[in-house]
């Protein structure tokens, strides 16, 4: 029996659980799908990223005697074409969020798909508490998957060195323009392999738990991006950390373990993905001018201006500007977190659904293990602490370059300079900071 070995989020032959699992005569095929790409702006750097990921995968498969079809169309249409091929079978990585979902459930009425955990080290069904209930809070998610983050290893799939490749017309591969797509400069680390930047992360993993939360540091694994399109799997980042000797990685796998959490809730709670969590009613700010500052970064707030600005302009956000700009845009201006995701959505690099949805319900209080309603992040304050001088703020905001430092990290400080051309703050920080809260005790009460 012929399978087709559908490369989605899994573009490695490593620890390919599709690899390992198929058998004798194979299709391997990656789908540029024209239901999400459809959607994107021509000038997306994750399409030139991720289109430089398939040829190497198309290489690297052909290094070991297969190859890669490659298609540009809406899925359901590869697949009606292919069945007429006699491919009886469809092996493919598993997906989680609404649309993965959705289209997969379409696909099986044409073929049976046979999906595998791959992206993910955690099967969500097998790790329940003892009631078989799933788990709501990080922490004791954590502490109860001991056994497996204390081990010195986890096993990698194996790849089975027997298949065959079906004859079919492997030579043909569109190119960006076909996709209406214009090929992009990416920042210098994408164009490094996962394990080059794990060699680099090793130096300095050390300091990684206090350094992290400085954004004007380079302090960070730069991984995410390369475990979004599965360009190294989680397994193996564990693995590669957990086999250096008397190198202290436990605070980072833990991190690599909220990515799981993430997964996990969306899992069991799929409506996560477009309603509160929590089931909290929130008649949120439809105010579309203020949202509009928000996403192109003119708030008159230095750290929250800098940060859009930067997404906006290279796909990427530091952990920590990314819970500010959210409390910022949930607390402050009371939009709902689902704008600020699916804004999100459309920009990061390393866009991951579950992660970004439970990250952005942590921010707004409404989500599993989140942030208390009434913690709302000054940003000011997160300016001063986690870059004094101003470093990053004074890069990305040209007009801030030659201001006192002191007065970034002061509200209406960078406006009142006569000097510089730069807007006084839409909103007032402590009043808004009053009015989220009331507001939220008042959703809280009338949710009982």
């Amino acid at each position: 029996m012929s399978q087709i070995l559908w490369f989605r989020r899994d573009l490695r032959i490593t620890d390919n659980a599709i690899l390992s699992n198929a058998k004798d005569k194979v299709l391997p095929i990656f789908i540029f799908d024209k239901n999400i790409l459809n959607k994107f702006p021509k000038d997306d750097k994750r399409v030139s990223f991720l289109y430089k990921s398939v040829l190497n995968l198309k290489k690297e498969l052909k290094a070991i005697n297969l190859d890669l079809a490659i298609f540009y169309d809406k899925p359901i249409n590869v697949f009606k074409a292919l069945k007429n091929f006699g491919l009886k079978e469809i092996l493919c990585s598993c997906d989680f969020d609404d649309y993965a979902k959705q289209r997969d459930k379409e696909i099986e009425k044409v073929l049976p798909i046979s999906r595998l955990l791959d992206s993910f080290i955690l099967n969500p069904n097998e790790h329940l508490k003892a009631d078989k209930t799933p788990y709501k809070v990080f922490t004791p998610f954590y502490k109860s998957l001991n056994i497996i983050t204390q081990a010195n290893s986890i096993e990698n799939f194996k790849r089975n060195e027997n298949l065959e490749k079906i004859k079919f017309e492997y030579n043909y591969i569109p190119t960006l323009k076909d996709m209406n797509f214009e090929a992009q400069e990416l920042p210098s680390f994408l164009n490094k392999s996962a394990y080059e930047l794990l060699e680099e992360f090793k130096e300095k993993i050390k300091d990684y738990k206090y350094d992290r939360d400085f954004f004007y540091k380079d302090a960070t694994s730069k991984i995410s991006i390369h475990l979004r399109f599965g360009l190294i799997s989680p397994k193996e980042v564990f693995n590669y950390f957990k086999s250096i000797e008397n190198l202290d990685s436990q605070f980072f796998i833990r991190e690599l373990f909220w990515r799981e959490f993430y997964n996990y809730i969306l899992f069991h709670f799929p409506d996560s993905e477009n309603e509160n969590f929590n089931n909290l009613k929130i008649k949120w700010n439809e105010d579309e001018k203020l949202f509009q500052k928000w996403c192109d970064g003119q708030t008159g707030v230095p750290i929250i201006d800098a940060a859009m600005r930067h997404l906006n302009k290279t796909g990427m956000m530091h952990n920590r500007l990314r819970m500010i700009v959210a409390s910022f845009l949930t607390k402050n201006l009371f939009i709902d977190w689902k704008k600020g995701e699916q804004y999100f959505a459309l920009k990061l690099l390393d866009y991951e659904a579950s992660s970004n949805i439970g990250s952005w319900q942590w921010s707004a209080s409404t989500g599993a293990d989140a942030s208390p309603y009434f913690r709302v992040f000054n940003p000011y304050i997160q300016s001063k602490k986690f870059d004094k001088e101003g470093i990053f703020i004074k890069s990305i905001i040209p007009e801030l370059k030659n201001l006192d430092s002191k007065l970034l990290h002061i509200e209406n400080g960078a406006s009142s300079n006569l000097f510089i051309n730069y807007p006084k703050s839409i909103v007032d920080i402590s009043y808004s900071r009053k009015q989220a809260i009331e507001k939220f005790k008042r959703a809280k009460n009338e949710n009982f």
